[in-house]
């Protein structure tokens, strides 16, 4: 015990004694020296450096060309509009026909999504599942989906329309 204590009490002693000569080798702060400045070469391309520009294995890549296999909702069952900055939020809910619906979207029926005669129209989607689940109730089989759409989007538009399996919701301005 004489001897830990002793050792314990030296080694305190002769780090102190570093910590006070802040210019000595023997401080361990002193080991990788101090920090320097230096200028980073420019690239000439204006590339944002939060964006990897090399994908990895762990990177998701998205085929551009994926089909999808969604099928209209049986039912809308509202239609909300909310005004954000620089456009409008759309929000629409669905009644699926079974549980388990996933992977929901609003999928344009326009062109370009330009509008017809002054109305856009997109279709509620959903993929169901491969396997047979059970209908259940009402609130299990409730499915939300949003959009944003931009004013630019919506300079020439009047209505829009939200068409599902058995109806359709509209709102005009």
């Amino acid at each position: 015990m004489r001897k830990t204590f002793s050792a314990l009490l030296l080694s305190t002693l002769v780090l102190t004694g570093c910590a006070t000569v802040r210019d000595s080798r023997v401080n361990p702060f002193n080991w990788f020296g101090k920090a320097r400045s230096e200028p980073i070469a420019q690239s000439s391309a204006q590339a944002n450096p939060l964006i990897p520009q090399t994908s990895s294995i762990f990177s998701r890549k998205r085929n551009s060309n994926a089909v999808y296999n969604g099928r209209p909702v049986d039912q809308i069952t509202d239609l909300t509009i909310e005004r954000v900055p620089g456009g409008i939020l759309l929000r629409a809910t669905g009644l699926a026909a079974r549980q388990g619906l996933y992977d929901v979207q609003l999928v344009p029926q326009n062109k370009d999504e330009l509008p017809v005669d002054g109305v856009l129209t997109y279709r509620f989607e959903g993929v169901e599942p491969a396997s047979q689940t059970p209908i259940g109730a009402a609130a299990t089989r409730e499915v939300i989906v949003a959009r944003t759409l931009t004013d630019q989007q919506l300079a020439e538009v009047h209505t829009i329309r939200i068409e599902g399996q058995r109806n359709a919701l509209t709102s005009s301005r």
